[in-house]
């Protein structure tokens, strides 16, 4: 049976939005992103692992806004770790929508390249796009959703089975995170690595890793981190 398109795509009097116009559209640049948008397509949760500027985050919210132009999803939620404000946003004012826009800067960037500014208020203002911090997810279920869990390489083990657990029916799930730049002390590291061994032959779970290779920022980045990772920690 053919799914259901949400009722903001269902153009009718009380809606004059029309449809939603794309910047931009999600593709690939190397085997390795072409890898996870595929992986993305077939599975319902993805984890992405790879260095900073590999098209982690921006290849998951072209995927979180392509499914939900096509109908395929109802929402995208959004979330990532406030581990700089010591595990709690209330150090922050304002709203949790608020608190947490700070972390959340880079997924809103990427949004950008792919709809307007205003595509993005509206979204918001509708509940089509949520803004979901990790400490208020408990007790929830996310149905009808495509949900990015960005930087989760600073989620704890308990942090993470508590997010995992909140997908619902008909949504898809992607975790991104850089398993090399863990900002959590020590004793609470290594739930992202966990997954990505334990879970990586579980049916509808993809496991993909980007490598410096598929870098898409300035050249010299690349470079950078080769010659700081021979320094070590």
């Amino acid at each position: 049976m053919a799914r259901r398109k949400p009722k903001y795509y269902q153009k009718d009097k009380k809606n004059e939005d029309g449809p939603v116009r794309l910047k931009n559209s999600v593709s690939s640049r190397g085997d390795n992103q072409k890898k996870y948008i595929k992986s993305i397509l077939h599975n319902d949760i993805v984890f992405c692992d790879g260095p900073a500027g590999s098209g982690k985050t921006h290849i998951a919210v072209g995927c979180a806004v392509q499914s939900l132009i096509e109908g395929k999803v109802e929402r995208i939620v959004i979330t990532r770790p406030t581990v700089e404000a010591g595990e709690s946003i209330g150090y922050l004012p304002g709203t949790a929508d608020q608190k947490l826009t700070p972390y959340l800067l880079p997924v809103f960037d990427e949004l950008k390249y792919f709809v307007s500014q205003e595509q993005i208020f509206s979204w918001k203002n509708k509940g089509i796009l949520e803004v979901a911090p990790i400490g208020l997810m408990r007790g929830r279920s996310f149905h009808n959703s495509f949900i990015i869990g960005d930087e989760c390489q600073n989620l704890s083990m308990e942090q993470t089975k508590m997010f995992l657990t909140r997908m619902g029916f008909e949504s898809k799930l992607v975790i991104t995170g850089d398993r090399s730049q863990s900002d959590l002390p020590f004793s609470r590291q290594g739930a992202f690595t966990t997954c990505l061994e334990k879970l990586k032959d579980v049916s509808g779970i993809g496991i993909i890793h980007l490598k410096k290779c598929d870098i898409v920022r300035n050249p010299l980045i690349p470079l950078i981190l080769e010659c700081l990772d021979e320094i070590g920690d």
